[in-house]
């Protein structure tokens, strides 16, 4: 419809022999105002009255009326439209998709946990974002591949495996020699040992020069694996924080169809600056950088291979990204970091301009902000830091408890977060509202912001949160089912019964727009702020209105429009990648 405004309006201009090109086509923010609104009589300085009677002239039948105020041409849109576009979206399976990358294969990298570290936030906000950025492609066309590239080797699992080597009591959790799989207890809780391990050999390393000098040679044993005790830990380790990263992943409802490891790309990397010392790389006390501020006076000289010969993170992103081209073949890769990685990818994808022209124009970087708490500092319920997996624990108990009172049928547990098999079970709501609490949070917002959470709004099943979205749906799905899941034939459905159009109708056939700006932006915050909008618009007319009345020949389409709602609410909350129960 803002295309077909547009449209008009160019002809419009046309007719009048007037050049127009920076005009805007908007929503009003008062509904009232009209459902679209141009400034173009103000930027190209005609009388209104004379710009809307040549627009009335090719109006088609759409359009109820036009209008101006304070300068601005108004459109309303007609009964008649409303009622066909909510027929629309009961008939199209595909509301909302457009072809924006049709044809286009899109890698999206997101998450990125490192083996032996712990699931911190930056890994949940990443995750986040990355999925909902993945589906928006998806439903504009492209074929999506969805790659997590994770550190295997490096310091940081040096300082882990460090540290397990100076645990008296490792043995209680390392089944080294008693040849069990996993010692008895859980991957998650093996997991989160192994990460307390690498915090405690992180701090060794700052503080103590004998344990730095320790930790620098395990990691070269690391690379080498030239030490059978070290390679047992280090095989260990990787396999149980893997598999502590799979259950959370399920929880968030992600799954990923390529991994990739630093341990496969850094000799490929390191292969590519070797081959490009004296073209792109240069020598330098023993290491190999590259000036990157040579080619551009905004960035810097970043260390590509250190001066004992090891490939640094630069190093294995460009093996990484050589491997996801000549694999995969992407049209577009996006990678999504937070902030404090935005200038260092610079670097990196200039050094890889240089090596391989043909590839710098089909990456993107997203960065996203850090998240803050509303009450400063917050521990996890057990007293540990926070990490993104305490935080969605956190989360689904106190949801849990929230719906303690509520009859559901129970399944058994299958992972570390206790949620219940496929059924509609409390535990597997309670984590689907959970992580709807978080994932919204985070997404609610423009991406490269710093993100204030506060946990107890997060939650909550009234205002500006996920859950309240979900509740939403809950609420439609329950008056459906009322209905008996029945109402009038779509061509017999009579919308004149109402009076003048009310703002749920005013913001349902939006949706395919926000859609679109969304993916175009690689903005998620657009369909959250339209799905509130849209909740609130759907409870009012809940609230002031009798949807099932036999005696009422408007309530087939009132009914109609709640089964439009929750389609679209549904198929939104999908794009943000959080969950729709029909129960809470």
């Amino acid at each position: 419809m803002k295309q077909q405004i547009e449209n008009l309006i160019q002809k419009t201009l046309k007719n009048l022999d007037l050049e127009v090109k920076n005009f805007s086509v908007e929503h009003p923010a008062d509904l009232a105002m009209g459902d679209y609104s141009t400034n173009v009589a103000m930027v190209s300085k005609t009388n209104p009255d004379i710009f809307k009677k040549e627009l009335e002239k090719d109006l088609s039948k759409e359009f109820e009326k036009i209008e101006i105020k304070n300068g601005f041409i108004n459109f309303y849109l007609s009964k008649d439209f409303f009622a066909e576009s909510v027929g629309e979206i009961l008939e199209n399976k595909n509301f909302g998709g457009n072809d924006l990358l049709k044809g286009k294969k899109v890698m999206v990298e997101y998450t990125d946990p490192n083996p032996f570290k712990p699931f911190h936030i930056g890994h949940l906000m990443t995750n986040a974002i990355g999925e909902s950025i993945a589906r928006l492609c998806e439903k504009s066309g492209a074929k999506v591949v969805r790659a997590n590239y994770q550190g295997d080797v490096g310091p940081h699992v040096a300082k882990a495996i460090y540290a397990l080597m100076k645990d008296p009591l490792r043995f209680q959790h390392l089944p080294l020699n008693k040849g069990e799989e996993g010692g008895g207890e859980p991957v998650s809780v093996l997991a989160q040992f192994i990460g307390s391990c690498y915090v405690k050999g992180n701090e060794d390393y700052e503080n103590d020069e004998n344990s730095k000098k320790e930790i620098d040679e395990i990691n070269k044993k690391i690379y080498e694996k030239s030490d059978k005790e070290i390679n047992g830990i280090y095989d260990w380790g990787r396999k149980i924080t893997l598999e502590a990263f799979e259950e959370i992943y399920k929880v968030l409802d992600t799954k990923f169809d390529k991994y990739y490891f630093e341990s496969e790309v850094a000799p490929i990397g390191l292969k590519i600056v070797e081959k490009n010392i004296d073209k792109v790389f240069e020598k330098s006390d023993g290491a190999i950088i590259f000036k990157a501020e040579k080619y551009d006076p905004k960035l810097h000289t970043r260390v590509f291979v250190n001066s004992k010969g090891l490939p640094t993170y630069e190093t294995k992103e460009l093996g990484l990204t050589l491997t996801k081209f000549e694999k995969e073949n992407p049209d577009l890769s996006i990678i999504i970091t937070a902030m404090e990685q935005g200038e260092y990818m610079k670097v990196v994808q200039k050094s890889i301009g240089l090596v391989y022209p043909n590839l710098e124009n089909r990456m993107k970087h997203i960065t996203h902000g850090m998240m803050r708490f509303a009450s400063g500092k917050m521990s996890s319920r057990k007293g540990n830091v926070v990490t993104g997996e305490s935080l969605i624990e956190d989360a689904i108990q106190v949801v849990l408890e929230k719906m303690k009172d509520r009859k559901f049928t129970e399944g058994p547990a299958r992972n570390a977060f206790s949620i219940a098999d496929a059924g509609g079970g409390k535990k597997e709501v309670a984590a689907e509202v959970g992580v709807s609490a978080l994932k919204y949070s985070i997404l609610k917002q423009s991406i490269g912001g710093d993100i204030i959470y506060d946990f107890e709004k997060s939650i909550s099943f009234e205002g500006d949160s996920g859950p309240y979205l979900q509740y939403s749906y809950a609420r439609a799905k329950s008056i459906l089912e009322k209905a008996g899941g029945k109402r009038s034939d779509l061509k017999s459905l009579k919308r004149s019964d109402l009076e003048e159009p009310i703002e749920i109708e005013k913001l349902l056939y939006r949706f395919p727009e926000i859609v679109l700006r969304s993916a175009k932006e690689f903005e998620p915050h657009y369909i959250a702020n339209y799905l509130i909008e849209l909740a609130r618009a759907f409870n009012g007319f809940y609230g002031n209105t009798q949807i099932i009345n036999k005696d009422d020949p408007a309530s087939p389409y009132k009914v109609a429009l709640t089964e439009a709602f929750s389609i679209i609410i549904k198929n939104g909350l999908y794009l943000l990648g959080i969950k729709a129960p029909e129960r809470m």
